[in-house]
């Protein structure tokens, strides 16, 4: 491997690692919206994890507030202009409320002549809690989240939860700590015992685990 190649394999290295602890959900899309690559934070707004986002519709993941605006940033495409595109978009969070945002893509390639990719970062811009006559079963968590937690009651280590889980540590560090803004929990044994409290994990069993309904 000639040294400009190994130069670039190193960026490259370094640009991932980068990709996946920005605290932002980003995304890099085809031409066509298709997703191909996904940091933890953009997974975590759609409850699952960077691997299982590969090849989904960003559009469908996250509803445009507009049709007319994904209509003039497609034709923008077709002729290759490479502006920034902004999209307001609604979408679903994992604990059920409806969330509003705006969808940034910007058209990156190495060169001018070859077919653009799309680098996509979303903004949360506002919140609406679900309607409190909805059925509530536990707590709010992801089936990720509530796969981590049970792991760290088994008394696994971070790197050890990375693995179980296919995530990346700063992935499984990620979904930690929104866990512990939303339960105010200051430790990770405060975090297992609320869930166990929450019914978030099942009492009495070993492993542990979920209830099966919401395994």
């Amino acid at each position: 491997m000639d040294l400009a190649r190994q130069e670039a394999v190193t960026w490259r290295n370094r640009a991932l690692l980068l990709f996946d602890r920005v605290a932002m959900p980003v995304a890099v899309c085809d031409v066509y919206g298709a997703v191909l690559l996904a940091n933890p934070a953009m997974a975590a707004e759609c409850g699952t994890t960077p691997g299982r986002l590969r090849g989904r519709d960003v559009l469908e993941l996250f509803s445009p507030r507009e049709a007319t605006q994904v209509e003039r940033i497609a034709q923008a495409l077709r002729l290759r202009h490479r502006s920034r595109y902004q999209v307001s978009v609604r979408w679903r969070a994992p604990g059920g409320a409806e969330r509003y945002g705006e969808l940034t893509a910007d058209p990156v390639s190495d060169t001018v002549e070859d077919t653009p990719a799309l680098l996509v970062m979303l903004r949360v811009v506002a919140e609406r809690a679900p309607s409190p006559a909805a059925p509530v079963s536990g707590a709010p968590v992801t089936p990720m989240e509530a796969r981590i937690l049970a792991l760290l009651a088994a008394g696994a280590t971070t790197a050890r939860a990375a693995r179980e889980t296919a995530l990346t540590t700063d992935g499984v560090t990620y979904h930690l700590r929104r866990l512990s803004s939303r339960w105010g929990a200051s430790n990770r044994t405060e975090l297992v015992a609320r869930a166990y409290a929450l019914g978030v994990l099942t009492p009495g069993v070993w492993p542990p685990g979920v209830p099966d309904d919401e395994a």
